[in-house]
């Protein structure tokens, strides 16, 4: 399995993004309940699932980033 990549979550919107995140996170829970239980079969998810993490996080940071550096320069209506 290839790892996901980062131009499909740039496609995605904020929701879509935020969504995705808690997905991951919720299976990387998952994954570590798996492995503590012993019934984990597939110990490679859990590097594709925090990839896709660090991939979503890295692009909601990027759009926060963004937001507020298009405020800041905004004129100021008075």
């Amino acid at each position: 399995m290839a790892f996901p990549k980062v131009a499909e979550v740039r496609k995605l919107s904020d929701e879509e993004i935020a969504e995705a995140i808690m997905a991951a996170k919720r299976k990387l829970f998952d994954l570590r309940f798996q492995q503590a239980t012993r019934r984990l079969e597939k110990s490679h998810e859990f590097k594709h699932t925090r990839h896709r993490l660090a991939q979503l996080l890295t692009i909601e940071h990027e759009r926060k980033l963004i937001a507020a550096k298009e405020k800041a320069v905004a004129p100021k209506e008075e």
